[in-house]
């Protein structure tokens, strides 16, 4: 199969983004590689952005909307968007974030080269008016160890195959760093996470939103590695601590 052939499924959880998501399916519409569809999990017990976002989909045929019955938050709504996705191939976007015009091609090309079945890549860091105030990269290699001192994978830069996802290899629970619940059992179970050191996509620093909880994010850092990755009290604390750190050297 030609990579213009190759269906990508792209999945939105939304909840409260009514000021970005326009622009972030957009990101998404300008794509170089035209072969997706999106799918956007509204994730909100609140319906008064439904009628807005309703009207969203109805800019592209390609956009699909599931409608949650109770808030799932994201790492749940992500999970059941994939499984309602038809590719084999799989890409995250947050819905205030923000995609450079030839991203999927680039990784898809670069996963199809190489032979890989995930790649992430790096990504600038922008405030609420698009200003570019940071950027993160990582290592070009990520395994097990590497991510159990900090997690340098942007969740809105990822492409992957669809068959890395199981059961028990998924999106986490948590309110916060699901994502990297993923990562780490990948990782843990000898997937190679391989970087495109290129910014290809753009996170948006909001203060006010759920990921800027410091108390949030220690808590939920702690069952990463006390409840998913089976580690004992001591040991958690002791990978929390250090997580931290890095976090705190990051910024």
């Amino acid at each position: 199969m030609k990579n213009n052939e190759t269906l990508i499924s792209v999945i939105i959880p939304y909840f409260k983004k009514r000021s970005f998501i326009f622009e972030t399916i957009n990101s998404v519409l300008s794509q170089s590689h035209k072969k997706f569809e999106i799918i956007i999990i509204y994730d909100d017990n609140d319906i008064h952005d439904l009628n807005f976002i309703q009207n969203l989909i109805k800019k592209d045929k390609r956009i699909r909307l599931i409608i949650n019955d109770k808030n799932l938050g994201a790492g749940e709504s992500r999970n059941k968007g994939i499984k309602h996705s038809k590719g084999e191939t799989i890409a995250f976007i947050d819905s205030d974030d923000l995609w450079e015009k030839e991203k999927l091609e680039i990784q898809l090309n670069f996963l199809k080269k190489n032979n890989f079945k995930i790649c992430h890549t790096a990504y600038k860091i922008i405030d609420g008016y698009n200003k570019e105030i940071g950027y993160r990269t990582s290592k070009n290699k990520l395994n097990f160890k590497d991510l159990l001192k900090s997690c340098d994978i942007g969740l809105s830069t990822v492409l992957m195959k669809k068959s890395l996802i199981k059961d028990d290899i998924c999106f986490g629970k948590t309110k916060t760093k699901e994502d990297y619940i993923l990562w780490l059992k990948l990782a843990r179970d000898g997937v190679e996470i391989n970087l495109i050191d290129k910014k290809l996509s753009s996170w948006r620093k909001v203060e006010n939103s759920l990921s800027s909880s410091v108390k949030q994010k220690l808590y939920d850092g702690f069952l990463i590695y006390y409840k998913y990755m089976k580690f004992n009290f001591f040991k958690s604390c002791f990978y929390l601590i250090r997580l931290s750190a890095y976090s705190l050297l990051r910024w």
